[in-house]
């Protein structure tokens, strides 16, 4: 199983509008060799750091953001080519079958778990 250390090196967004999980995402991510880009709280600010950003490895997208569903930014990040992975705690029957391919990780979500769906 991947670890958090395959994230080193990476830039990876962080996409969460629970200040405490996304404060502790970028800890790990960072203590794994990462450069967390955000996190944004909101879909508004997470789409300007995608438009602002040049490299994006990865992403992880909580799927509701103070009641915005994140779907706008999976599109954008897919048109780059950046992996994603949704956070979530939605069951996978209630996300629309063009996302299908994106990996859900469960909340409360497991850091290596999100490695390995980062690295493929």
């Amino acid at each position: 199983m991947a670890s958090p250390k395959t994230l080193a090196g990476r830039c990876i967004l962080i996409v969460e509008d629970d200040f405490f999980i996304a404060d502790d995402f970028a800890a790990i991510f960072e203590g794994a060799g990462a450069t967390v880009v955000g996190p944004a709280a909101s879909l508004s600010d997470a789409m300007d750091l995608i438009e602002r950003t040049e490299r994006l490895d990865g992403a992880l997208l909580d799927m509701n953001l103070q009641g915005e569903m994140a779907y706008t930014l999976a599109d954008a990040l897919r048109v780059r080519g950046v992996p994603v992975v949704f956070a979530t705690g939605y069951d996978r029957g209630a996300i629309p079958e063009r996302y299908a391919d994106i990996p859900i990780c469960e909340k409360p979500v497991d850091p290596q778990q999100v490695a390995q769906a980062i690295s493929g």
